[in-house]
């Protein structure tokens, strides 16, 4: 279990935060040591007993984040905030617990008042974020959670990021240098002129210009330049009294290059365009499925909460009606009865609250199931998206101007074509 704590005032924009309604369910879990029976009254509360001290972080806020994949019950948080609470010395020190739910993770909020209202001093919380991994290592060990590697050793700590195949790996298709000249040698064959040499070039992918010593070469998609001389297997002689005939100029190498990187440029952006299209659309159908789920997650929580309440005031009615009254009443005083009927009222309530409870956390789990499918289809989602997007950036012109040559596939330059 992850837990981040922290020091802190401003009890207003701390209860607001705990209370925002960004998480899809917010629960209220515990509000102990204080006479406000609300969130943001207690931790005001809390700010105005620091006014008599010179304290300005009077709070103590902690964050109890358990693995996500995990079914952690509500006595584990507890038992984890009593354990921190021993730690840190804030033992009976006023406390608001919440619990918040958000993209099928639950997770607790602490919140302890520092003021210590007998002698009016600041808690001094000393070294307490050791305390803390101490106690978070602790609770891996004991409910046998897969610690993470960055707790196991400082040294493998590292920033969440997607592996070198997503953000580095380009789409190569490195092609053999015989099919390239193959492709040059059919060109020339196909072509009577300079210009249908080179709308030919162009359809496999090849953008002719003047060669500085080579006469005329050729550019691919990713700017490595040919001699078209050499690749067609002729003399340069051929190949520019072939091309004199055309009426258009070629560009020079420099003009190639900023052309293509121009037209594959244009032809990447629009497919980045159809890729954040296409996500738009899936992510538009996974929210309006999680609203509705998170939306019937919650009419399940009432209609829960309302059984729960109704059973309880029928139950406890039963257990009030167990007495009888006057003179009877005060014989059941004298003969004890009264007493054993209080005992087993008393192990009746115990026996309720744990029902209650394990209904309520049955239910909470089997939605926290629920809600994690559907979080793990927006995070593949969201993966592949950004998968694509990222290979597509990653050939964007310029990218390989220090690469050796490689050349893309004919049959591949005609899907990129513009």
């Amino acid at each position: 279990m992850i837990l981040k704590g922290s020091k802190r005032g401003g009890a207003w924009d701390l209860g607001r935060h705990l209370l925002k309604a960004e998480n899809e369910h917010v629960e209220v879990h515990e509000i102990r040591g204080f006479v406000a029976d609300r969130v943001i009254d207690a931790l005001k509360e809390a700010e105005a007993i620091s006014k008599g001290t010179r304290c300005r972080k009077f709070l103590f806020s902690l964050a109890l984040n358990p693995p996500e994949t995990e079914e952690v019950p509500v006595s584990v948080f507890e038992n984890a905030v009593a354990s921190i609470e021993k730690k840190l010395g804030l033992v009976d020190q006023p406390r608001v617990i919440l619990f918040h739910e958000k993209e099928g993770r639950r997770h607790a909020h602490c919140v302890w008042s520092r003021i210590d209202a007998e002698s009016m001093t600041a808690i001094d919380l000393p070294h307490f974020k050791l305390k803390l991994m101490d106690v978070s290592r602790q609770l891996y060990r004991d409910h046998d959670w897969r610690m993470p590697d960055g707790m196991i050793d400082p040294a493998l700590r590292s920033p969440l990021s997607f592996d070198r195949k997503e953000w580095f790996q380009a789409k190569r298709a490195g092609t053999d240098p015989r099919v390239v000249k193959e492709a040059f040698q059919q060109c020339w064959a196909a072509s009577d002129s300079g210009k249908a040499f080179r709308s030919a070039m162009e359809q496999r992918g090849y953008y002719l210009a003047r060669g500085d010593r080579r006469g005329v070469v050729a550019l691919d998609l990713d700017g490595q330049v040919y001699a078209v001389a050499r690749w067609v297997g002729i003399r340069s002689k051929d190949v520019v009294n072939r091309m004199g005939n055309d009426a258009t100029p070629l560009p020079s190498v420099t003009e190639a290059r900023e052309q293509i990187k121009g037209l594959v440029s244009q032809k990447l952006s629009a497919f980045e365009r159809e890729i954040s299209e296409d996500f738009a659309r899936a992510a538009q159908q996974l929210e309006a499925e999680r609203l509705v789920m998170v939306e019937r997650h919650r009419a399940e929580r009432r209609k829960l909460q309302t059984l729960h309440d109704e059973r309880w005031n029928r139950e406890a009615k039963a257990r009030s009606d167990r007495f009888r009254r006057g003179l009877r009443g005060l014989w059941d005083r004298i003969t004890g009865q009264h007493a054993r009927l209080r005992e087993q009222n008393e192990a009746e309530v115990a026996d309720a609250k744990v029902r209650d409870n394990n209904e309520k956390q049955a239910l909470i789990e089997r939605q926290l199931r629920e809600r994690r499918r559907l979080q793990q289809e927006i995070k593949k989602e969201r993966m592949r998206h950004t998968k694509e997007v990222t290979r597509l950036r990653h050939d964007e012109p310029g990218k390989h101007s220090r690469r050796r040559v490689r050349s893309i596939c004919p049959e591949r330059r005609r899907s990129i074509e513009p």
